[in-house]
């Protein structure tokens, strides 16, 4: 398959995961997208495998159940696919910037990685790198 074509699939993959997701609340939609290998990256790791990862999102969307999702950019290169978004829960919920990165293997979502930000204090974190008082 060209390169352009399956970056156009690719994209539409995981968009569609996402939507299907965020309006039904069905889990298992985004099953049906990951592969039966599906590793997810997050620095807090506190679940990696396509199990475990369903179990957390399901646990999530209780508290999230009407949360908004606005898609900032999607771009492909390739197996791989980057989402920004920005996600509000409804009501004076917390704002939170997403950036997922996604590979894709054979049609089905493979790896994923993910950072969020709470809009709120992304001031705060332009300071990590400032060397401390010594």
């Amino acid at each position: 398959m060209p390169a352009k074509d399956m970056t156009t699939d690719n994209k539409s993959i995981v968009r569609q995961a996402l939507a299907a997701l965020v309006a039904t609340g069905d889990v298992d939609a985004l099953a049906r997208s990951l592969s039966d290998d599906f590793v997810h990256h997050r620095p807090d790791a506190t679940s990696r495998t396509k199990a475990e990862w369903l179990a957390a999102v399901r646990t999530a969307l209780v508290p999230l159940a009407g949360m908004r999702v606005e898609i900032r950019h999607v771009l492909a290169d390739g197996d791989h696919v980057v989402l920004h978004s920005r996600r509000r829960l409804p009501g004076a919920g917390p704002e939170i910037a997403v950036v997922d990165i996604w590979r894709l293997d054979d049609g089905l979502i493979a790896e994923a990685w993910e950072i969020i930000e709470p809009v709120a204090e992304a001031t705060g974190h332009l300071t990590w790198w400032e060397p401390g008082d010594r």
